[in-house]
């Protein structure tokens, strides 16, 4: 058979290839026992079967709290925060795998030319007898060489799924950590204003009752108060005095973590004073009527199904190791003893053909391999239905966070404002020396206590509203975007 009809045929036979091995991928019920509920314990959302959406924009959701500097903060840790820069780089690694594996399709061409001097033994066997002639010749060959193994039974094709469905799943993995980045910055800005507050608060009350010390010293000069009165006001001034550093490390702290998110040196990093008395808003009015599909759109979720679809094709690929394996090879080139008549057409050379590898016996070693892609997509499976389980936790506890925080904030407030009136009262009848200070300092302390509670909630609020955002996978502003994954 001529060479260029061998190709023809094998290139049809190639062409005419059989189903992939393997099972085909269904992706299993998103839960081990019952059927998904129809709503949120905490929302009146109707609930839908998990749909990985991952590719589907974030969306700068932390717009929603109105917050310039929290916005800056983003833009510059999406610039330089190196998890997220870290993160990019594994997407970019699992991309060239990708192309690694799709380089299975085409045939693989090499040349190999070489050079070689030789001297034959004189006593090398010759027609069993020693030649008792000796040689020296040169060996000039510049070969190609080709080998196309065809793809009959979908092995190429399965590691091509895996690899594919691998890529998308680090597609995802990168959307989990730029949501977490952006998370953990507006969670970390808004307890940082939270202590700016406290410390305020304190520092504001410091003066009081400085003040306030100063008045019962004069009082005491007078003869109108007593040493006990003095030394009660001045330990209720040093304790708050004493407060004022404990509050100002933690505001420290969480300014060095902003810096570490947004990719600064610790010891550079400032934020801008709010340009209004007023704590931000929790910027998210949302509960009511949550879009139940947004947990579809949670990353780890996605990352997760797109790792059992990596696993079943790789169930597919163990078992093509139980098939004979089909490459087509060739070579061409020149062979000469010398290099002017090297590239002469007598110096042709040329092979073409067909070879079959069946495995006979392996020693259980494909029987082996086909287990562990079995137990490998049993893992997978159980890791994509905790996470689902996981994600359902994570939106009720914050539904729950949001609602409870809430009520505890109004009531803080309301008992704040009690307080206040409270030490009104006892500072006017201490004034009017119907009480010792001892009424004054304990309305005083009652007062600063709600006062730093209410502002501690109104953080603890704007952080639950963060995580929020973040159990249900990020905003939903409708964008233009190119899929991750395509090249």
């Amino acid at each position: 058979m001529k060479p260029w009809r061998l190709f023809v045929l094998t290139s049809a036979v190639a062409k005419v290839s059989l189903a992939a091995v393997g099972p085909d991928y269904q992706r299993p019920a998103p839960l081990p026992v019952g059927e998904v509920p129809g709503a949120y314990a905490g929302s009146t959302n109707v609930w839908q079967p998990a749909e990985p959406q991952a590719h589907r924009p974030r969306g700068d959701w932390w717009q929603l709290f109105g917050d310039t500097e929290l916005n800056r903060l983003e833009t510059d840790g999406a610039a330089a925060n190196q998890e997220l820069t870290a993160a990019v780089a594994r997407f970019n690694q699992a991309r060239t795998v990708l192309n690694v594996a799709k380089a299975g399709y085409f045939p693989h061409l090499s040349a190999d030319p070489s050079y070689s001097r030789t001297r034959n033994s004189a006593n090398r066997p010759l027609d069993g007898h020693p030649a008792r002639v000796s040689e020296t010749y040169n060996t000039f060959t510049v070969p190609l060489d080709l080998t196309w193994e065809l793809d009959l039974w979908g092995r190429v094709r399965r590691q091509v799924e895996s690899t594919r469905s691998q890529l998308e799943a680090s597609a995802a993995d990168l959307e989990a950590v730029r949501l977490e980045m952006h998370a953990e910055i507006a969670a970390d800005y808004f307890t940082l204003r939270a202590q700016e507050d406290e410390l305020a608060l304190l520092q504001s009350t410091a003066v009081a009752q400085s003040k306030a010390l100063e008045l019962t010293r004069n009082r005491r000069a007078g003869g109108i108060a007593t040493d006990l009165d003095v030394a009660q006001a001045e330990t209720q001034l040093r304790t708050t005095e004493a407060q004022i550093p404990a509050v100002d490390l933690e505001r420290t702290k969480s300014l060095h973590a902003l810096a570490t998110l947004t990719g600064r040196p610790a010891g550079t990093m400032s934020i801008a004073s709010r340009t209004n008395a007023e704590p931000a808003t929790t910027g998210l009015e949302w509960e009511a009527g949550l879009p139940s599909e947004l947990l579809q759109r949670r990353p780890d979720i996605a990352a997760a199904e797109r790792r059992m679809a990596a696993a079943n094709a790789d169930i597919g690929v163990a078992k093509g190791a139980f098939y004979p394996s089909f490459q087509f090879s060739a070579n061409a080139g020149f062979q000469s003893i010398g290099a002017s008549s090297l590239f002469d057409w007598p110096s042709r050379l040329w092979a073409i053909g067909p070879s079959m590898s069946l495995p006979l016996f392996e020693g259980g070693r494909n029987r082996a391999g086909l287990a562990r892609a079995r137990a490998v997509w049993d893992e997978t499976v159980a890791h994509y239905r905790q996470t689902v389980l996981t994600a359902f936790q994570e939106v009720e506890d914050q539904l729950a966070a949001r609602r409870l925080l809430a009520a505890q904030g109004t009531a803080e407030t309301s008992a704040m404002t009690a307080a206040r009136r409270a030490l009104e009262i006892a500072s006017n009848r201490y004034r009017g020396g119907l009480v010792t200070y001892l009424e004054v300092a304990t309305a005083q302390q009652n007062a600063l206590d709600r006062e730093r509670e209410v502002a501690r909630l109104r953080g603890e609020q704007q952080v639950a509203a963060v995580a929020l955002v973040k159990a249900l996978g990020g905003g939903w502003e409708p964008q233009s975007v190119v899929a991750a994954t395509k090249p």
